[in-house]
């Protein structure tokens, strides 16, 4: 049988992926920095011995074979989602992928070391390497794929998005914040008015923040028996649903931006520990797309970290962990701070999405070849000024230099980050309008029911449909930005 070959296929690839993840990992959080070349090569051998397995020429006369096999419903959409990959992966040759991945982690390595310097000048010929083959990737994907070279990209994070669709809602939403913004500040100053911010203490333990994330991942549904918490430069969720990884940063005069990036990792955990385990090893069994993914990790940071709810029941939990005596009115103001700033990562709900406008637009045109990577520190700050009114030309680590995703070649990620806000805030919508006292389950800690809803109507179906379906089944409406203008009027205006 056809369909069986595929399945042992997946198997032997799926052993790739797993040694690949956690060695990434590893390169991430634990690799002396001496180490990373040799890295790079092993990594790069075994990238390239699994693109060779994975694109063999044998493997599309299986696909049509097994097309015409007897099979279920679920292993005909396993067939259909593994020859749309098959698909992708035949576009680029072997040694493209194996030149790809060395020049992506030297360049990521020396990121790393050069942003804490600030250091532009002897990072851009790295970075420009890596848009160089940026651009080959996308040309060779595009002529396959009959799609322009920056939706070739779009296409392995995010299957049927196109930059035609998201621009026009984009566009939109960044005429709506430009002016939401300033309304969203002049609350906040109204608020604060009548009861002064209350400051934190500035100083809280690493040990003691490790200890209170931990017990918030397992609280919301973090398996620790299949998963942990480590520290790296840039916090991300990586490993395998079996062992996920999840890191985050601490500063000792704070422990907010910490925390919620525990949570919002802790949402990409719990996507992962909680695919379809019997279809792990096929395409079928991964996550539906980069923005889907960001709609699970938002979820947890935003629509329930955020939730005055939530914080009526974590507060007494943070208090124990951190020494401190606060109100719940003390707290929120922090949790639902507003500001101006230069980092995406640390950047609230309401402005985050002009960081993240300003890099799809910028990826455009980086992609097209309009804009050269030495331009890209002038026109950076020109379009912080033009959204935010911020200048990060004498800061490059603040701008340009500080996300990971250029460095390690991921362009056509980044419109996944606002594009799952939306749909976190639509998914949320959906549970409160069919489970009205739900609120009362956060303040309690409770999270069984907000899980199962997820784990019914997101994780456990994989890449089954494709986006636009899975929002319309779950939600019963297609993605619409409305949800998500709705939620930040309401908590923030």
């Amino acid at each position: 049988m056809s369909f069986q070959k595929l399945d042992d296929l997946n198997r032997r690839l799926e052993a790739f992926s797993h040694a690949l993840s956690i060695l990434g990992v590893d390169e991430a959080v634990s690799m002396a920095t001496g180490g990373g070349e040799a890295r790079a090569e092993s990594m790069s051998a075994l990238a390239g011995m699994q693109h060779r397995q994975a694109s063999a020429p044998e493997i599309a006369e299986w696909i049509d074979a097994a097309e015409r096999e007897d099979l279920d419903d679920e292993q005909k959409a396993a067939v259909r989602e593994f020859k749309r990959q098959y698909v992708n992966l035949t576009c680029l040759p072997a040694e493209f992928v194996e030149k790809q991945m060395r020049t992506r982690l030297r360049s990521e390595q020396l990121w790393r070391d050069l942003r804490a310097k600030n250091d532009w000048a002897s990072f851009e010929p790295a970075l420009d390497g890596v848009i160089q083959m940026v651009r080959e990737e996308a040309a060779m994907r595009a002529d396959v794929l009959k799609l322009d070279p920056y939706d070739a990209l779009l296409e392995q994070y995010d299957p049927g998005t196109r930059a035609a669709t998201i621009a026009p809602v984009f566009d939109d939403l960044k005429t709506f914040l430009v002016d939401f913004v300033p309304r969203a500040l002049a609350v906040q100053e109204e608020k604060r008015a009548k009861r002064p911010l209350k400051a934190l203490s500035g100083s809280y333990p690493i040990e003691r923040q490790r200890e209170l994330g931990l017990t918030l991942m397992q609280a919301v549904g973090f398996d620790l028996t299949h998963g942990s918490l480590a520290v790296s430069h840039h916090p991300f969720c990586g490993g395998v649903p079996t062992d996920v990884r999840i890191t985050t940063r601490y500063k000792t005069t704070e422990f907010l931006s910490s925390l919620m990036g525990v949570l919002h990792e802790t949402g990409h955990a719990l996507y992962e520990q909680n695919l379809p385990k019997q279809w792990a090893h096929w395409p079928l069994g991964k996550a539906r797309g980069m923005a889907v993914h960001e709609s699970q990790s938002l979820f947890v940071e935003k629509q329930l970290g955020c939730n005055p709810a939530f914080w009526t029941w974590a507060l007494p939990i943070v208090e124990q962990h951190l020494g401190e005596d606060w109100a719940i009115d003390d707290i929120l103001p922090h949790v639902h701070h507003v500001e101006r700033g230069l980092i995406r990562v640390d950047a609230d709900e309401v402005t985050y999405p002009l960081h993240i406008i300003l890099r799809f637009e910028m990826e455009q045109e980086l992609v097209a070849g309009r804009l050269q990577t030495r331009d890209i520190p002038q026109a950076w700050d020109a379009r912080m000024k033009d959204t935010l009114g911020l200048s990060t030309i004498d800061s490059p680590g603040d701008g340009p230099m500080q996300d990971v995703h250029w460095p390690a070649g991921l362009f056509g990620y980044f419109p996944s980050y606002s594009l799952g806000a939306m749909m976190a805030a639509q998914q949320w919508a959906t549970i409160a309008e069919t489970m009205p006292d739900i609120d009362a389950d956060l303040a309690e800690g409770r999270f069984e029911r907000v899980n199962d809803w997820r784990r019914d109507n997101i994780w456990s179906q994989g890449s089954r449909w494709s986006t636009p379906e899975l929002m319309q089944r779950a939600t019963g409406s297609p993605l619409d930005a409305t949800h998500f203008k709705r939620h930040l009027e309401a908590r923030y205006g």
